[in-house]
């Protein structure tokens, strides 16, 4: 079982510089109000990644530090995530460290690393249960007691309520989605039609791929006919020459001249030879353009009545790039686009039917796994109530009785609700249960929620029979109370005391208390004391033992540390304590 040893304090609050001894059964945190006590509290919250705030540093210091040592033994949950984390145990003790700056800065180290705070606050819930007066308004709240009962009933619950839970996320999103299509049903049938226009539009036009790049070319060419054809004509006559005309020069027939001249000499240097055979390339090449020109003049199409042709198909293509695209291949791919899309609102009747049948099916399914976690957790209830019945009974509250009321509301119309019970009830990602936590503090007396029907002193004593109960199912390490016995005096405060004392018996509990009946039954008693400047030094928490624990619980019960009836109760109280122990 994991333990806290120490707890070391630098400048958090009242507290320059102390070190905090537990105890591994019941240790009791006593002093003077103002002397610190809540320091410990806030101390180990830091240490379990609670809320940084600078404000807890004390005046003058540039951070406020605990330090921590927890015991862990081995294949425990936490030395696991630990490890995970990279830390390293110290002799079987895990060492957790929290700073927090006077500008807000946090920083976490576990096993001498550095972590995220939220690697805290993750071991926290393996470590240590803590409970103090904001815990208690807490359980006034009837989700945080459906919660509660959830905790107790443990796998009766959790299981069914896993698979309700995968249901309600399934049918929300369903629900969602089928909301979406029908509320929009109007702007989907537009946009339909406006995707089946233009897609008639475009299929009544057949683009072709890159065919508006070659309609553009074929149009300039056609335009320009007769200039090409004169142009090609001339240049031919320049190349071959003109065959009315015998006494013209034309380039062939120069050329070939030259290459004749060469061709003579032209095995005396290699060097000549080799611009004979440029000049023979040349020839070539002149004869081969001179062909081509030939034949592009014959084959110049200048039939005005394709040019208009063509003109015509450009303005029709012209008409879908204004809308569609920039050019034909955009606007294919608009097509192939909106083609999907019409596919996907033309199946939104087919859609609309499938969604409505699974969110039937859903809220069928939800209402078999609602009326499970009804009954999983009225099963619960029962054993729950008696268990804390039964610890009530140990707190000086023998004729108390808590149960459970466990209600639904009715839903405005079966389609807004699920069946539980034969009835159309509003539910939740929970279920469609209320939880109420129920006490009546005596005979006669009408159970009323805890919240209008609990004193002060009943209600931190019911606080403190919940957790027992917990303690039995699920048990942490670890409790820490924060004067959890407020409004508690008397005969029942000597019960809480007894009461914690068993429960330490399979735990470490903490408490921080006024009560000295409580710190009585502790196993050991620690003092927080200020010093004449106000503040907690390293021997202003101290372990208090034989007279000084006498003197201190004097105090606690008369104000008074050296009075002889004060003396003589806290003795008897002690006496008590050891006997019962």
């Amino acid at each position: 079982m994991s333990v806290l040893e120490e707890m070391r304090i630098r400048s958090l609050g009242v507290i320059d510089d102390a070190v905090v001894e537990l105890s591994p059964g019941f240790t009791a945190v006593t002093g003077e109000t103002g002397a610190g006590k809540t320091m410990v509290v806030t101390s180990l919250g830091l240490l379990l990644g609670g809320r940084a705030d600078p404000a807890l540093v004390r005046v003058g210091a540039k951070a406020a530090v605990v330090e921590g040592r927890i015991t862990v033994s081995e294949g425990d949950a936490v030395v696991a995530r630990a490890a995970e984390a990279g830390a390293e145990l110290d002799d079987g003790a895990l060492l957790i460290s929290r700073t927090v700056s006077a500008e807000g800065r946090s920083r976490a180290h576990l096993g001498g690393r550095s972590v995220p705070v939220g690697v805290l606050t993750e071991l926290a819930d393996e470590l240590v249960a803590v409970h103090g007066q904001t815990d208690q308004q807490g359980l006034l709240k009837p989700a945080r007691q459906r919660q509660a009962l959830d905790r107790y009933a443990g796998d009766g619950v959790e299981i069914p309520h896993t698979k309700y839970a995968a249901a309600y996320r399934r049918l929300r999103a369903v629900a969602a989605e089928l909301e979406e299509l029908t509320t929009r049903a109007r702007e989907r049938a537009q946009e339909a039609d406006l995707l089946r226009f233009g897609l008639n539009e475009v299929a009544a036009v057949e683009p072709l791929p890159g065919e508006d790049a070659e309609l553009a070319a074929e149009a300039e060419r056609l335009g320009h006919a007769e200039a090409l054809a004169s142009a090609a004509a001339l240049a031919h006559t320049a190349l071959a020459g003109n065959p009315e005309d015998p006494e013209s020069v034309d380039a062939t027939t120069v050329v070939a001249a030259a290459g004749q001249a060469l061709d003579g000499v032209r095995a005396h240097d290699p060097a000549l030879a080799a611009l004979a055979d440029r000049v023979g390339e040349i020839s070539i090449l002149l004869a081969d353009v001179s062909g081509e020109l030939a034949g592009y003049a014959d084959q110049l199409d200048a039939d005005p009545l394709r040019l208009a042709a063509v003109e015509e198909r450009r303005a029709a293509l012209t008409t879908l790039t204004r809308k569609y695209g920039e050019d034909v291949a955009a606007v294919l791919a608009w097509a192939q686009e909106g083609a999907g899309r019409l596919t996907e609102l033309e199946g939104d009747d087919e859609r609309i039917g499938e969604l409505t049948a699974e969110r039937d099916a859903l809220r069928a399914e939800l209402s078999v796994l609602g009326q499970a976690l009804t009954d999983a957790r009225t099963e619960a209830a029962a054993r729950f109530a008696e268990a804390v019945t039964e610890e009530l009974a140990s707190l000086a509250m023998p004729h108390a009785r808590v149960s459970f009321a466990i209600r639904q509301t009715e839903a405005a119309d079966e389609a807004s609700g699920i069946d539980i019970g034969g009835r159309s009830v509003v539910y939740g990602p929970s279920g469609a249960d209320e939880v109420e936590l129920l006490l009546a503090p005596h005979p006669g007396a009408q159970p009323r929620p805890i919240a209008k029907g609990a004193s002060g002193g009943e209600l931190s004593r019911v606080m403190l029979a919940v957790e027992v109960v917990f303690a039995g199912s699920d048990p942490v390490p670890t409790y820490l109370f924060d004067e959890v016995d407020a409004g508690v005096g008397g005969k029942a405060a000597v019960e809480v005391g007894r009461r914690l004392a068993k429960l330490a018996r399979s735990a470490q509990v903490v408490v921080v208390t006024h009560l000295p009946q409580v710190a009585a039954f502790a196993d050991r008693h620690l003092l927080v004391e200020k010093t004449v400047d106000g503040s907690v030094t390293r021997s202003g928490v101290t372990v208090l033992e034989g007279e000084d624990r006498v003197r201190e619980l004097s105090r606690m019960l008369a104000g008074q540390e050296d009075s002889e009836t004060a003396r003589a109760h806290a003795e008897e109280l002690l006496a008590t304590a050891r006997k019962d122990g």
